[in-house]
């Protein structure tokens, strides 16, 4: 199947949540400009929450622009949420959705209160500390304590393939808010380093795919 999960999080679907992260579509022709392929992705993406037991409606999306602001999200928006590059809940049954194509996908869990995260954080968002930012507002927010906090990072491009290591970045910015090292995890995996599984803004020159990060809690 042309998506993914990861075990960390998989072992948090007792407390209701749900996550998936997409690969590159066999069939769909990403040829084009960001605003096009992600039109064209949009109803194979939003079955992938459907299909996690989440109304269509109910998707979440970040405009993204490669910034640090994180909005709080009580009820899903009927366009994607402007000048926003995470999102933070703590509503079950709303799903947040982030587009990524090389930067990171940061997936965020709360196990004590059920509240979640979902963060866009490349070159930019990294260097801002969203990851950083993010923690505090769903600690500020929500309750939500480091040691209930479990920190997932999906597939980016890092080096060789890139001069930056932004997945070491996001890394620290989790540990130094003081979520234990076992809680933090990575899948180690670059986009750069398959193009049959994943979309590379870097190796094709930004005419490519999104991948979609999901996460949410069940109702």
């Amino acid at each position: 199947m042309p998506w993914m999960t990861f075990p960390a999080l998989d072992a948090l679907s007792g407390h209701g949540f749900a996550h998936r992260f997409t690969l590159r579509h066999p069939e769909i022709d990403v040829n084009a400009e960001r605003a096009v392929v992600v039109e064209r992705l949009w109803a194979w993406h939003r079955s992938q929450a459907e299909e996690l037991g989440f109304e269509g409606g109910n998707l979440c999306i970040a405009e993204q622009v490669h910034g640090r602001e994180v909005a709080v999200i009580d009820a899903a928006p009927s366009a994607p949420v402007p000048g926003t590059d995470g999102m933070i809940t703590n509503v079950p049954g709303l799903v947040l959705g982030i587009y990524v194509a090389d930067c990171g996908a940061v997936f965020i869990a709360d196990s004590r209160t059920g509240a979640c995260g979902l963060l866009h954080s490349g070159k930019k968002g990294s260097e801002a500390g969203i990851t950083a930012h993010a923690l505090g507002l769903m600690q500020t927010c929500f309750g939500s304590q480091p040691e209930d906090l479990h920190v997932q990072l999906a597939p980016c491009i890092r080096p060789p393939a890139y001069e930056i290591d932004f997945a070491a970045q996001i890394r620290q910015n989790a540990l130094d808010f003081g979520i234990p090292a076992a809680q933090v995890h990575d899948c180690a995996l670059c986009t750069s380093s398959d193009l049959g599984r994943f979309y590379s803004y870097r190796l094709e020159k930004g005419r490519t795919g999104r991948m979609l990060a999901l996460l949410g809690r069940k109702a």
